[in-house]
């Protein structure tokens, strides 16, 4: 009989090259969320305070108006900026996906919008849509004496304005996680449906989709938490005006905690931002996990 094998002993080198990053983990952000949690119902305002007040800080949170229409603004936000990253980010998988020539160079403009920072994606789009020397500028130039693009001065509009600019910033990634799952569809597929006629979108839809649902649940994973702790586009771009018509809540959080002085108040919706972010994570990290277990089966 042959000898059975026995396990790699244990790499103790590199368990204590990984220690730095364990500790900072454990110290620098489960500490945190667990300072942040407890803060949250304190009395606590420009300094830390013991005192205990239950709910308070949510009861005040969720009556204050600047943060009811952060949470309205970051639902429209989320909604378009993501439905519209999937649509647009599969489209441009499935364009490069047909190797076209010059795929790498393609690829390369489609995900160039995402190496550049979220402060320099609002800064860019927000002197682009500037009524005074923009888009609106420009058009006049040419002629168009009534041309008016003037959505980020606009209270009704301004949303959009950070939809588009975080839509053109973030449909690469998309495009690069969906163009890797479209990579692995077996070609045979593709050879049965056209000898079946069946038409291509139902290909998509029908076959190719379920089959790259890990990548699509990806991405969407992605998109959404960064739609969540939105900031850097929005403070650059319009600083959360005019008035709160751009307001949402990671800028809510920071401006109580930087500049107003309320630790309780933001600590406690940070802790709201922490769940919404723990309900989009955990679902999937069962289902993943459930898919896992049934593949090995």
């Amino acid at each position: 009989m042959h000898k059975l094998k026995r396990g790699r002993p244990p790499n103790w080198w590199l368990m204590v090259a990984l220690l730095p990053m364990a500790v900072t983990a454990l110290v620098g952000y489960l500490t945190t969320v667990v300072w942040s949690i407890g803060i949250s119902f304190t009395s606590s305002r420009m300094f830390p305070k013991a005192e205990f007040v239950g709910l308070l800080q949510y009861n005040k949170l969720f009556a204050n108006e600047r943060w009811l229409i952060s949470v309205n603004n970051l639902v429209v936000y989320g909604v378009l900026a993501i439905s519209l990253c999937m649509v647009l980010g599969f489209l441009m998988a499935v364009f490069i996906d047909q190797k076209i020539r010059a795929e790498s160079l393609f690829r390369s403009i489609f995900l160039y919008p995402y190496a550049m920072s979220f402060v320099v994606t609002g800064l860019v789009w927000q002197w682009m849509l500037n009524p005074t020397m923009g888009l609106q500028s420009a058009l006049r130039s040419l002629g168009f004496a009534n041309a008016t693009v003037d959505w980020i001065v606009s209270q009704d509009k301004v949303m959009y304005c950070i939809v588009i600019a975080a839509v053109w910033q973030a449909s690469g990634l998309v495009m690069a996680i969906l163009l890797a799952g479209l990579r692995g569809v077996d070609a045979e597929i593709w050879k049965a449906s056209r000898l079946d006629g069946i038409p291509t979108w139902r290909v998509y839809v029908s076959i190719v989709l379920p089959m790259i649902r890990g990548a699509v649940a990806t991405a969407f994973i992605l998109q959404a938490i960064a739609a969540i702790k939105v900031y850097d586009t929005v403070n650059s771009m319009t600083g959360g005006g005019p008035g709160l018509a751009s307001e949402v809540p990671a800028k809510f959080i920071l401006d109580h905690l930087f500049q107003r002085g309320a630790i309780g108040l933001a600590s406690a919706a940070s802790v709201v931002m922490l769940a919404t972010v723990l309900a989009l994570l955990v679902p999937y990290y069962f289902v993943r996990k459930h898919q896992a277990q049934g593949g090995r089966a």
